[in-house]
């Protein structure tokens, strides 16, 4: 469809003098209460304009009712072609929609919440499968092997991969586990130093572990070997030790001359 430019749009007499109609058919579409004054008339096509009419509906301020008229050629009646409602430059709209795969954030997922890893996910790659041709060896061998590969964790179909690891060693330092914070600060010492520290296995343990203090704020969660806390395994009670004064009436020395 080619739109003619906009030097060549001129308004339609006919249809810039249709108002009446269009506002018939604003009225029908949204009933006579929310359709307003008469704020102006575009041309779209050759005999073909757009009268547009303030909203008055609560909730819609900066909405215009809009009505595209078309003038048939040699013709005399005009008709209404569609009636809507549209924005304004200032109107009130809903935010841009957004897939829900892009929208979702860490930690959305709640319980009854299934969320698909795609085929793609760089953060995983193809574990131990046995190859094409697991199938064909003999069942009872091959079970045998499927249960040392799964003590390994080898029997897994997609695994960490190392963007994976790399990406979630970042994310776990920068957070609440990690060095950076006033709690590590103020602590007597880190975790590496802690009773308390369990490291992880594999090649994030080098540098992660999972706290076991349940008095710690980090309990149960994964903290860097430089984290620390107040819990530190280390810290002793301190030793409240208090000075008596001397008694007023001294009952404990013996008074020799009572036995003279």
């Amino acid at each position: 469809m080619i739109v003619p430019s906009a030097r060549a749009l001129t308004l339609d007499d006919a249809c810039v003098e249709a108002v009446d109609l269009a506002r018939t058919a604003a009225e029908r579409a949204a009933g006579a209460a929310t359709v307003g004054d008469h704020v102006g008339v575009v041309p779209e096509d050759t005999r073909v304009a757009t009268h547009y009419f303030d909203c008055t509906a609560p909730g819609y301020p900066g909405w215009r009712w809009a009505v595209t008229v078309v003038r048939a050629s040699r013709a005399r009646l005009v008709t209404v072609n569609e009636a809507c409602l549209v924005p304004g430059d200032d109107s009130l709209v809903a935010p841009r929609w957004v897939p829900w795969a892009e929208r979702i954030q860490p930690g959305d997922v709640a319980p009854g919440v299934l969320m698909p890893t795609a085929d793609a996910d760089p953060r995983l790659e193809p574990g131990f499968t046995g190859g094409d041709h697991a199938r064909d060896e003999d069942p009872a061998e091959w079970s045998q092997t499927r249960a040392v590969v799964a003590e390994l964790g080898l029997g897994r179909e997609r695994v960490l991969s190392q963007y994976g690891r790399d990406e979630a060693a970042d994310r776990w330092i920068d957070g609440d586990g990690g060095p950076h914070n006033q709690m590590t600060k103020q602590a007597p010492g880190v975790c590496q130093e802690c009773a308390y520290f369990v490291r992880l296995s594999g090649s994030l343990g080098r540098e992660f572990g999972v706290c076991t203090n349940e008095y710690s704020q980090a309990d149960a969660s994964v903290v860097s070997v430089d984290h620390g806390c107040g819990a530190h395994s280390d810290v002793a009670e301190p030793q409240s030790g208090v000075d008596l004064p001397r008694p007023v009436w001294d009952t404990i020395s013996i008074d020799q001359t009572l036995f003279d």
